[in-house]
């Protein structure tokens, strides 16, 4: 039987639909195909550590003395100040190196009594960081002068050029991730492609393995980074 020029007409439309199907299926297939490709990824954390020295010490010092009039003790007070002052200069120190940073009065009376302490508070800050641990070690002297130091009297080491390092810390922990990801992808037979996002950790500024005793701060800092990476693999 044969056919009208509408069923040709209509044969040839549902051929061209067909094929219009098949190779909107390939086409949509095949992105979905690199869609999946391109969300392959790994995630892995990179470490930096990097070994450095304060370059700042504050000691915060305290010390008191206590009477029953106040003039005498302000004069044992004023006597401790110098003796303070003494012991640093003779360290090397310069005078504005220590500074006073306040006082209090405490006044009671006991059986009758009347009882006066006077506590006076200075802070050394200097960056000559080996001068600062002579005078910690030395200290004693300042007992030898008649200044006793009150409990919490103590030197702080801080590094102040964090900054100074961040780049380079942040660099190096983002290879380290990179060739934690690279082993995985040797692993699972596929190559680490770029970065498909990261997130820098909080940079710790600790005292080097060994260096804290418990008891003091140490001038010999750790500094460690840690970045979380997302990698692409192809």
């Amino acid at each position: 039987m044969a056919l009208t020029y509408h069923d040709k007409l209509f044969v040839a439309c549902a051929g061209v639909l067909a094929l219009g199907m098949v190779g909107g299926g390939y086409l949509l297939g095949d992105g979905l195909k690199r869609a999946k490709a391109a969300d392959r990824s790994v995630t892995v954390r990179g470490l930096a550590e990097k070994d450095v020295t304060a370059d700042l010490a504050t000691w915060s010092i305290s010390y008191s003395a206590t009477g029953f009039d106040l003039p005498s003790v302000r004069a044992e007070i004023d006597n401790n100040t110098r003796e303070l002052h003494a012991y640093f200069a003779s360290l090397g120190f310069r005078p504005d190196a220590l500074t006073a940073t306040g006082a209090g009065v405490n006044q009671y009376i006991n059986n009758g009594v009347n009882t006066i302490t006077i506590t006076q508070r200075m802070l050394l800050r200097t960056t000559d960081i080996t001068r600062a641990q002579r005078a910690v070690a030395q200290q004693f002297d300042l007992v030898r002068r008649g200044v006793t130091l009150q409990e919490g009297s103590g030197m702080r080491y801080s590094f102040t050029k964090l900054n100074d390092v961040k780049p380079q810390m942040v660099a190096a922990a983002t290879r380290d991730a990179r060739a934690a990801a690279e082993q995985f992808a040797r692993d699972s037979g596929a190559n680490v492609g770029g970065i498909k996002s990261a997130t820098q950790g909080y940079f710790s500024i600790e005292a080097r393995d060994g260096e804290a005793d418990g008891s003091s701060d140490t001038p010999y800092k750790k500094v460690r980074v840690v970045t979380t990476v997302d990698f692409y693999l192809d």
